[in-house]
């Protein structure tokens, strides 16, 4: 196989279209990778990791990519990823407009994102169909938010179930409004507690349907692990989400953000 290019592995870079295309993020390049679908491909794990938010060279690699400094310094972020409700940053993306939004990856889930990742996000869970539903001020409103609804709904994308193949579909407005009917007057107090003016509900909108460059989903679902096997060499079926398809098994090229790689084709 010829060498396309190699370097510090990032998560995949995605535009949606009328299916999704998809590069490959290595180091400041972008490798288009819809193209090598249905024929062969190789990936090559150097053995080198380099941490994504300082760049330095690291022996192990702390969520998706962080060497273990730069991990302890930002737990502050990451617990704002994981728990938006418990958000006290007053500065930063976390003050930034966040969409609440119901989406179809496994089945119908609320999410949360910052507005400019729309539709980014959606595409990075795999979801099929989307529907922002709320727009708020900041990441702590929309935790909070997020939470309520998901007393009625899955916050959690099944990864397994979203590369067995399409979701069913779903007729999202139908879904937000049964959605927002029921928590009217939980919105109400949130609304008046944080924000009168900065809650907003969105109507008038149409879901986002998504289609993926997938040409054979997998029944059964096995992972490629590049901390246990350096090379990936298999015969690219499809891209969802984050995950590169092989007819062997799939991997989630995020989870390896800052590996050194070398992409064959």
């Amino acid at each position: 196989m010829e060498l396309i290019g190699s370097g510090t592995l990032r998560k995949m870079n995605s535009r949606l279209e009328e299916t999704v295309q998809y590069a490959m993020s290595l180091s400041k390049l972008q490798f288009p990778l819809n193209s090598m679908i249905n024929s062969g491909a190789k990936i090559v794990f150097t053995g080198n990791i380099y941490c994504v938010e300082c760049g330095r060279k690291t022996k192990k690699s702390f969520n998706q990519g962080y060497c273990y400094p730069c991990f302890q310094k930002l737990q502050q972020f990451f617990t704002c990823l994981i728990h938006p409700e418990k958000c006290r940053c007053d500065e930063g993306s976390c003050m930034q407009d966040h969409i609440v939004y119901l989406a179809n990856s496994s089945g119908l889930k609320v999410g949360i994102t910052r507005a400019t990742q729309i539709p980014t996000r959606w595409v990075d869970q795999g979801a099929t169909q989307a529907l922002p539903i709320i727009r708020v001020r900041n990441r702590l409103q929309s935790g909070i938010l997020e939470v309520l609804i998901k007393q009625q709904i899955a916050d959690k994308t099944n990864w397994r179930d979203m590369l067995k193949g399409v979701a069913r579909p779903l007729d999202l407005n139908l879904e937000a409004k049964n959605i927002l009917e029921s928590f009217r007057s939980e919105i109400d107090e949130i609304k008046e507690r944080y924000d009168p003016f900065g809650v907003s509900i969105l109507n008038g909108i149409g879901a986002v349907s998504i289609s993926y460059p997938v040409t054979k989903y997998p029944e059964k679902i096995s992972s490629y692990n590049l901390d246990n096997d350096s090379i990936v060499e298999d015969r690219l079926v499809g891209i969802k989400g984050q995950y590169l398809i092989f007819e062997g098994g799939v991997i989630n090229l995020r989870k390896f953000s800052g590996y050194e790689i070398e992409l064959h084709h």
